[in-house]
């Protein structure tokens, strides 16, 4: 019999912890409600499904398979210092950018320093702060559910040593402007590290007023981006950073020794080269996303405008959005609940395409008696 140990094995930070909770998947929505059809909205993976060039190119890397991956990946690595124009002494690439989140956490805080961000942001980044035992500083949304940047900036003291903004923001949708990230930016101390989590970059790289973090160059900058979303290959968990080649080295220390696997190397160098298939994700997705505005205005249903693959409907309460959710999803329609990201009313809607908006449209009419 094990003998138990008076020791605290599990320490404080850890043991407060409340594991993640993911959207329902298709087959647990099969299961208990059999519907006539499911629409996966809850997610923000692309419902366009990847490239199909990326399906032969993992089966061919299956020959391979039995070998470790590239440490380095290098090959990525420089196909996306080519694309963006730095070094590859500039990226990482890890397993998601929620990974590169985590060699963040553990590559640069000393034991009394603090982050700063929102309190209705990516909990990814909640998450992995509370690993290492980071004290966090969550700053409210605007009114209109925004980075309150001002505020933020107002709460950086001594002990900061990270401020990690999402933009566009999950799970609002919403953004900071060139302007808001410029005038921050000259608040920001030098030795102050900040993440541009920029998952959704490629769904709002076009809008006018939208801050490419790359081009300042600023060097206490590290952005991040993904293969999840718009490339369609969250299941392959691969997303990477950039940053100044002093901050990346001591992060490649820090890295998991083998990550991503072999298959989500080739499945993203393939992505990469499909510039039709990015094209197509983006513009679907812009196309029903205005159908669903239409459809939130004629009924008088509030919303906030986004400018990611998602948008955030708001309800008045929380009893509310969890009636809506559940009747939704009996209706094959599986939405987002996001009280974990601290807004217990609202809702995240991923943008699929015509045929699963037409079925979350008219099940909305149903459940609201529209």
């Amino acid at each position: 019999m094990f003998k138990r140990s008076e020791r605290i094995l599990v320490p404080e930070n850890i043991r407060e912890m409340s594991p993640y909770v993911a959207g329902k998947t298709i087959a647990e929505v099969e299961e208990a409600y059999h519907p006539d059809r499911i629409s996966k909205l809850a997610s923000n993976e692309n419902r366009l499904g990847c490239s199909p060039h990326v399906l032969n190119a993992v089966k061919e890397a299956m020959d391979e398979i039995q070998d470790y991956p590239d440490p380095a990946s290098l090959k990525l690595r420089t196909m996306l210092a080519d694309k963006y124009g730095v070094s590859t002494e500039n990226i990482i690439v890890a397993a998601g950018s929620e990974s590169v989140i985590a060699n963040l956490c553990r590559t640069f805080f000393l034991d009394h320093e603090e982050a700063i961000t929102c309190s209705a942001t990516f909990v990814g980044f909640f998450v992995q702060a509370n690993v290492r035992g980071i004290s966090l500083k969550k700053i409210d949304p605007s009114e209109a559910y925004r980075f309150d940047l001002d505020a933020m900036a107002d709460v950086i003291d001594e002990n900061t040593k990270m401020i990690y903004i999402a933009n566009p923001n999950n799970p609002t949708g919403t953004y900071i402007t060139k302007t808001e990230f410029e005038e921050f930016m000259s608040r920001v101390p030098d030795d102050v590290l900040v993440i541009m989590d920029e998952a959704y970059y490629e769904y709002a790289s076009e809008v006018d007023d939208y801050p490419d973090s790359l081009d300042y160059k600023f060097d206490n900058v590290i952005t991040l981006r993904t293969f999840s979303k718009a490339y369609g290959l969250a299941g392959f968990r691969i997303g990477y950073g950039i940053a100044h080649k002093d901050l990346i080295s001591n992060m490649m220390k820090t890295k998991l020794t083998f990550e991503p696997t072999t298959l989500a190397q080739v499945a993203a160098e393939t992505a990469l080269q499909d510039e039709d298939f990015l094209k197509r994700s983006v513009t679907m997705v812009n196309k029903q996303k205005e159908r669903l505005y239409e459809f939130f205005e004629d009924h008088d249903i509030r919303y906030a405008p986004s400018i990611s693959n998602s948008v955030m409907m708001i309800m008045d309460t929380e009893d509310e959005a969890i009636d809506f959710t559940q009747s939704m999803l009996e209706r094959g329609v599986i939405l987002r609940r996001i009280h974990a990201f601290g807004l217990p009313h609202c809702i995240r809607i991923t943008i699929g395409t015509e045929q699963e908006m037409d079925h979350f449209t008219t099940s909305a009419g149903e459940v609201l008696n529209l």
